[in-house]
Formats: C-alpha cells, structure tokens, sequence
C-alpha cells in the first residue's frame, strides 16, 4: 500500500512540474513577444497583459523581474546556440563555417533587438561570465577538432573561443545602437574578424587552411602528416 501511494505522488509531483515548466515557457515567450513590442523597459504588468493572466499569476512562477531576465536569458542563449548548431557541425570550409556562424547570430539579434537588449542591461557580471562560457564552449571544441584533425594539442582553444565570443557580442551590441549599418554588411565584417582570428590560431600552431578545404574532422588521420 506504501509504495503504491508513493508512486502515485511521484506521478502527481512530477505531471506539477512539468505543468509549472510548461507555464513558465509560455510565460518566457509572452516576454519575448512584450520585449519586441514595447522594448526592453517593458514591466512585469506589460508581460502578464502579453500572456492574457493578472499581475500575480505571473509571480506564482517568477519571484520577480530579475528571475524572469534569467529564464529571459536562458531562452535567448538556447535560441542561438540552436542557429549556431548546423554552421557549427556541417561540413564545410572554415570561412564558410565562420559566415554561416555569424549570419545565424546576427539573426536572431535582428530578430529580437530588444530582447538582447533587456538581456545585456539587466545581466549580472556571474551570470554574464556562465552565458559566455557556454557560448564559446562549442567554439573552442570546433577549434580543437580542427587542430587535433592536424595532430596538434594546444590549450589555445579555450581563451581563443572566449576572445570571440567576447568581440563579436561586443560588436553585436554596438549594432543595437547603429542600426543604420545593414545586417550583411555587419556580417561581412564579423566574418573577416572572426574567420582572419581563427586562421591566425591555426596557423600559431603550425596549420595551414586553404580557403575552400574541407576538413574531415572526424578522421583526424588524414591531415596528422600535414601538421
């Protein structure tokens, strides 16, 4: 009889939190929709109208403003790093790796200008430093994969990725504030920044890329001898 009734409170406790997340997506995308609309001043009254529910509904799921600019946050860094996933894995030459990257990026901060503009203003220094960190994660792996298809190990990686991620946010939020410059040039020259930066890396450690190669990252035999 225990352990029938525990395994029916652990159904009911587990259908609540999936109910609980699933509001507070719809609640993340009702603030997504207020930021693009009303710009990144928006209130907790201006989301809570956007998602159809009164003021404390809202707080039933979000202790307050900042809770919500860190689900806010997580939102909009998953969103990238999706855009970011084929450019990252697909095979192709670097620069057209680096393009395909920095169009994906510029995308979404197209898109959803005020967002990312909510997002930089209200985000603490810790948290700031964990999104950068895991945004230049799959950078820094896709630069070790192109040094070990050469045989070569360097801690390089991990400050070179980070150095990116860094300039071309920077770069990014100077857009917001620019917006006279158009996206694919803003694109071209992220792309000449970041595609130049990486060839530089490569090349510190002894690996020459042709413009239009294709390495095979997942062979890293062929190109050992070329080290």
């Amino acid at each position: 009889m225990t352990s029938s009734g525990s395994g029916h409170s652990d159904g009911r406790t587990e259908r609540w939190r999936e109910h609980r997340a699933a509001r507070r997506a719809e609640f993340v995308d009702a603030a997504f929709r207020a930021l693009d609309r009303h710009g990144p001043g928006v209130g907790m009254a201006d989301i809570a109208r956007e998602a159809g529910v009164a003021k404390p509904r809202l707080y039933r799921h979000f202790a307050d403003k900042a809770e919500l600019h860190e689900a806010v946050s997580r939102r909009t860094f998953a969103l990238v790093r999706d855009r970011l996933a084929p450019a990252l894995t697909e095979p192709a030459p670097l620069r057209a790796r680096v393009l395909m990257s920095v169009r994906a990026y510029v995308g979404v901060l197209a898109e959803h200008p005020n967002v990312f503009r909510f997002v930089c203003a209200a985000r603490a220094g810790e948290q700031a430093s964990a999104e950068r960190t895991a945004a230049a994660g799959p950078i820094a792996a896709m630069l070790g994969e192109y040094l070990r298809a050469f045989g070569v190990e360097s801690r390089g990686a991990a400050p070179w990725a980070h150095g990116l991620v860094g300039a071309v946010e920077a770069a990014g939020t100077w857009w917001l504030d620019h917006p006279g410059l158009p996206e694919e040039e803003l694109v071209d020259y992220l792309t000449t920044l970041v595609g130049g930066a990486i060839e530089a890396a490569l090349r510190s450690e002894g690996v020459e890329l042709g413009p239009d190669e294709l390495v095979d990252l997942h062979r890293k035999e062929t190109h050992g001898s070329q080290a």
